[in-house]
């Protein structure tokens, strides 16, 4: 089968000047979690943009190449129509409705649903998932605690019964202890729910932990893509993305700074 997701080739400039992607290519098998790495300015939430439609609220565009979900082309659709087909992207940073309570935010995220009946049932699997939930429903999700607030983004995009969630950071801004428990919830998710998940994470150990497929992301183009397996054994990875250098020793930031791209990363 061909896989639920193909970005191929794209190039994406923002204002027609400024060139963001540079032949940007990456898969989603269906039922995977694929997650991309890579440090900041990588241009991996404009990947994620691009995907979903989100980049023309940004004077973003998708002005070279093809996004592809189920066979179908969508780079020139509207965000709107890409979230019916399927995708939802939950954004960094917890975009909450401050002023709405928890259980209206949800409501928010199943507006594309088409009965009561389908909003109650997505809301019932939400609650099953996110049992915290349940009890700050009726809470404003301003003030409910940063933990609760990424549950409840995770929790809106499950609302619209997605088949490939992209997951911008989820890790960041969250105690150790709660980042384990989201990340386990998103293995259930995709595992038990059978949604496709694309992954942005900056944390390289846990993305690597949960994920089946991995790209390494730099300056707007993949310079590596393996099995989760494989690229936890590359010294490139281990080095760089994991702290750990050939013989197993942790490295600083201050150790490393001086690294250069090897060469086979040009490609």
């Amino acid at each position: 089968m061909p896989p639920i997701l193909s970005v191929n080739n794209i190039q994406v400039v923002y204002d027609d000047v400024i060139l963001v992607l540079k032949g940007m290519s990456l898969k989603v098998e269906e039922g995977q979690i694929v997650t991309v790495l890579g440090n900041n300015g990588a241009g991996k939430t404009t990947t994620l943009k691009a995907i979903s439609g989100l980049l023309k609220t940004e004077n973003g565009e998708v002005t070279d190449g093809s996004i592809e979900f189920m066979g179908e082309r969508i780079d020139k659709k509207y965000a709107e129509d890409i979230v019916r087909m399927g995708i939802f992207q939950v954004m960094e940073g917890r975009k909450v409705f401050e002023d709405l309570t928890v259980e209206e935010n949800l409501i928010a995220g199943g507006h594309t649903r088409k009965s009561k009946k389908e909003i109650k049932e997505s809301m019932d699997l939400v609650y099953h998932y996110f049992p915290r939930l349940v009890e700050r429903k009726n809470v404003l999700a301003g003030y409910v605690s940063g933990g609760e607030q990424q549950m409840l983004v995770i929790g809106r995009g499950l609302m619209a019964k997605p088949k490939l969630l992209l997951l911008d950071e989820p890790s960041m801004g969250l105690s150790p202890l709660l980042v384990a428990e989201i990340f386990e919830i998103i293995k259930r998710i995709n595992r038990q729910e059978k949604v496709s998940i694309l992954l942005v994470e900056q944390n390289a150990r846990l993305a690597l932990s949960i994920a089946n497929q991995g790209y390494v992301m730099e300056n707007g183009r993949i310079v590596l893509d393996d099995t989760v397996d494989k690229l936890k054994e590359n010294a490139d990875v281990k080095e760089f993305y994991l702290g750990l250098t050939e013989v197993g020793k942790k490295k600083s930031y201050r150790d490393v700074k001086h690294y250069k791209r090897r060469k086979r990363w040009l490609t």
